[in-house]
């Protein structure tokens, strides 16, 4: 049985760079060396793997042998996962994080997360991300208990002690209901109609929002922990509920929910911020990220007649 050795990672880029170039001359000139150094190294690489690499005879330009050619692959891999390990550690060196925890509320528009981290994905590949979509207080209380070090929280974050701020742009709140809802049928919805059905209401299970509640105008309410679940209910009739409108705007077009005209609760205006402990800035990628959200929620417009929510 023929155990192979263990190449050196020059004598695997050697092995590329002929490959790429196209001649061991080629390759001698690209990595600074002489030929000769470069012909030693691939005779040093193919007795390790007691194998031919390149066809010696019968052509001026080296050509892959079977097993050549089989090898290519995996020492293409071996190398583009050296170089990664090598930017990590650059970035590491410099100050750029490993890893960056975000935490975002799920009323931010799903349009703008995305957009904002495809550029992150481009910008920091060696950077990985563990995102945490929240409701109310819960991104609040994930960067205070480091569970993230940034978030993009609703105005829940307001005041909080230990938490710094920017402003990261709003979205308006909607209430809306299916159009064969009692209140989706009304042409004229009289003040406090609404507390005569059940309501939808978000909630969830943070030290921030225990007990409380949030434009909740019925005494009949169910609660929910997922705001795609509250949407599917919406859909189906069971109750109406105040949406974010960016989430909402397909619906209202295709007629499967109606926004209602509520004179004693006409919706409102849901702030965002960029929020980070005090005493744990954010590094240089976890700052690209609030910076990029500050900047897109700029563009964000008040809807007229709106109060904050």
């Amino acid at each position: 049985m023929n155990n192979p050795g263990t190449p050196t990672f020059d004598q695997l880029r050697i092995f590329l760079t002929i490959v790429d170039t196209g001649s061991f001359a080629a390759a001698g000139r690209k990595l600074n060396r002489a030929v000769s150094v470069i012909s030693y190294g691939i005779a040093n690489l193919e007795a390790q793997l007691g194998v031919l690499l390149f066809e010696r005879e019968g052509t001026r330009k080296p050509q892959l042998t079977v097993a050549g050619r089989a090898l290519l692959a995996e020492a293409r891999s071996i190398a583009h996962g050296m170089d990664g390990l090598r930017a990590k550690v650059k970035g590491l060196l410099d100050g750029l994080e490993a890893e960056v925890n975000l935490a975002v509320d799920v009323m931010l528009p799903a349009e703008r997360l995305g957009k904002v981290l495809r550029a992150f994905a481009k910008e920091f590949p060696t950077v990985q991300l563990r995102l945490h979509a929240e409701a109310l207080g819960a991104i609040v209380a994930m960067v205070l208990d480091r569970g993230a070090v940034i978030g993009i929280s609703g105005p829940l974050s307001a005041g909080v002690e230990g938490i710094e701020s920017m402003s990261a742009g709003l979205v308006p709140m909607v209430p809306v209901a299916a159009p064969d809802h009692p209140l989706g049928r009304m042409e004229a919805i009289a003040p406090g109609a609404g507390r005569d059905y059940t309501q939808l209401v978000l909630t969830d299970r943070s030290r921030f929002t225990e007990g409380r509640d949030f434009s909740v105008a019925s005494p009949k309410t169910w609660r929910l922990a997922d705001l795609g679940a509250k949407h599917a209910l919406l859909r189906e009739g069971i109750g109406w509920g105040n949406m974010p409108l960016p989430m909402i705007e397909a619906d209202l077009v295709a007629g499967t929910l109606v926004r209602l005209a509520m004179p004693d609760h006409p919706g409102g205006t849901y702030r965002f911020s960029g929020i980070w402990r005090r005493d744990t800035p954010p590094g240089p990628a976890a700052s690209w990220l609030i910076a990029q959200f500050v900047a897109l929620g700029a563009d964000d417009r008040e809807a007229a007649g709106m109060s904050d929510v």
